[in-house]
């Protein structure tokens, strides 16, 4: 599985601030096989990300595009607006986990507004921007990554366990 992680952050992207959760998020997706063929940290610009996604799925047929960092509700987080102006379809019940999950550590989970979905055979995940945050919320759904791209991808097998 060929993996993107796109870091938003305003400092980041122009070297004020290190990033720790870009990397996290990566060692993370060894667990699964996924390899990080793509990183890349980009200012909190609603039509960078939205072109960085688009990139990713379109010409580099991204198989799992992972976003960290603006989820939040301050003015300039902005992931969750560019990632529904590129997906053909949302992925609710993994957002949905995230924060249930993420709830029972921290009510600030409840203002996280970040989103899944599929973009043609790429699916997007965004996640927070703390390396703790991103870490544990990509944890919350990881076993569920793995057969989402399957389906994604046209595997017809049901999916039912025997």
């Amino acid at each position: 599985m060929k993996a993107a992680v796109l870091t938003i952050s305003d400092k980041g992207s122009v070297g004020q601030r290190k990033d720790t959760s870009g990397p996290a998020v990566a060692e993370v997706l060894k667990t699964i096989g996924a390899e990080v063929v793509k990183y890349e940290i980009v200012p909190d610009e609603i039509e960078i990300i939205s072109g960085r996604l688009r990139e990713y799925a379109d010409s580099l047929g991204i198989d799992l595009i992972i976003t960290t960092g603006g989820t939040g509700v301050a003015p300039r987080d902005l992931t969750p607006e560019a990632t529904r102006m590129v997906i053909d379809r949302e992925v609710p019940g993994m957002a949905e986990a995230m924060r249930m999950e993420s709830f029972k550590k921290t009510p600030h989970a409840l203002i996280s507004r970040a989103i899944v979905g599929i973009r043609k055979q790429s699916l997007i995940i965004n996640l927070p921007g703390s390396p703790k945050g991103a870490t544990e919320n990509l944890q919350f759904i990881l076993k569920a990554i793995p057969h989402a791209v399957e389906k994604i991808k046209g595997d017809p097998s049901d999916c039912a366990q025997g």
